[in-house]
């Protein structure tokens, strides 16, 4: 247990679990940095032009989800729409089965994606259970 009440720490400090192929993001784990057991939480990192959020529904979790725009510049397509996200803009998906992806538009876009199924209790996803277990 922490001897603080808090925590603090810039995105850029939490450790990706693997390299980044070229052209992809780097995932930064931060439910299981923080050990959040409430909702699931990720930050992604990427390059102009590189992916920056995997083209993906939520089918499997049933997860709303909200993405938030903290640094950079990003464009979002969902359901097939184009949105203009630069920092500070804030995309929310709440149909689990909407299709929804992100490409960076400028070098260190950070984007947090925050997500959990309403009315339940959260479950870590399995994605992220191969990484670090339940």
């Amino acid at each position: 247990m922490s001897k603080h009440a808090f925590e603090a720490v810039r995105v850029t400090e939490i450790p990706s679990p693997a390299e980044a192929e070229p052209g992809s993001f780097h995932w930064k784990p931060v439910r299981h940095h923080f050990g959040i057991s409430s909702f699931g939480i990720n930050a992604n990192v990427a390059g102009a032009g590189d992916t920056l959020v995997e083209e993906h529904d939520e089918t499997d979790t049933r997860h709303e989800e909200l993405f938030a725009v903290t640094s950079g510049h990003a464009a979002f397509t969902v359901a097939g729409e184009e949105v203009d996200a630069p920092a500070g803009t804030l995309v929310y998906v709440p149909d689990p089965a909407t299709v929804r992806s992100a490409r960076a538009l400028a070098d260190g876009t950070t984007v947090l994606a925050i997500g959990a199924e309403p009315g339940a209790a959260f479950a870590v996803s399995s994605w992220e259970q191969k990484y670090f277990g339940g």
